[in-house]
């Protein structure tokens, strides 16, 4: 039995889940794609600092791929992996924008890549660090980051009026502008950012829809710690 062509080191964290959705997403509408291989690291451990690891990732984080039919080439970043696998899996452009044919819907892709990249990802995970893990109360910590992880909800409420995604034309198209801040928006309880979306129902269904797709479901259990 032949390897998969990638292999994936990853957590099941709302940066380290995205790409495990995206290979799923990619293994259904390719068959010939040939799948990944998901290794969940005991970041708990630190096995992600380790010398091994830090040669693929010198970053030390999740998650990373290595592409095994490409000479082993690495990518390290869950946007910069994403769109590594657009690039070589994805040629009917399925999940993402032709950047040449396509340029301005590829354009709005980014745009909301990097608006969650730099703006969901880490302002959320600073209300969880703050509410949940943090060795003192510091308040205003706690409000300048929920305040700030809220109203990044409401410009996403905003894009997604009469709308079913971020990025593409009419009503848009799911791709990799979606994805990107789904995995943060669906621990939106446990980041006490809201309690059950109401007050942002345009974000509220366009979760569900996100929810709803068979490659989320299988995505999300590729990264399942095991017990």
């Amino acid at each position: 039995m032949s390897q998969a062509p990638i292999l994936l080191y990853t957590y099941p964290t709302p940066n380290g889940i995205p790409v495990a959705i995206h290979l799923e997403e990619l293994k259904a509408v390719y068959p010939a794609f040939g799948g990944y291989e998901p290794n969940i690291l005991a970041l708990s451990k630190n096995v992600q600092k380790e010398d091994w690891y830090i040669k693929l990732n010198p970053n030390g984080r999740i998650p990373t791929i290595v592409d095994r039919s490409r000479n082993n080439f690495n990518v390290f970043e869950t946007s910069a992996i994403m769109l590594y696998l657009s690039q070589h899996y994805d040629p009917d452009f399925k999940f993402w924008f032709d950047p040449v044919k396509d340029a301005d819907n590829y354009s709005e892709m980014l745009q909301w890549i990097f608006f969650a990249h730099g703006g969901i990802g880490p302002m959320q995970g600073q209300v969880e660090h703050f509410c949940s893990f943090a060795s003192v109360d510091i308040p205003y910590a706690k409000n300048r980051y929920l305040n700030e992880t809220r109203r990044l909800y409401g410009v996403l409420e905003i894009r997604l009026k009469d709308r079913d995604y971020l990025a593409g034309s009419g009503r848009g198209k799911y791709s990799l502008a979606d994805l990107k801040p789904f995995t943060w928006v669906r621990t939106h309880a446990h980041a006490t950012v809201s309690e059950n979306l109401d007050e942002f129902p345009n974000v509220k269904a366009w979760l569900q829809r996100l929810e709803g797709r068979a490659a989320t479901a299988a995505g999300l259990e590729a990264v399942k710690v095991p017990s």
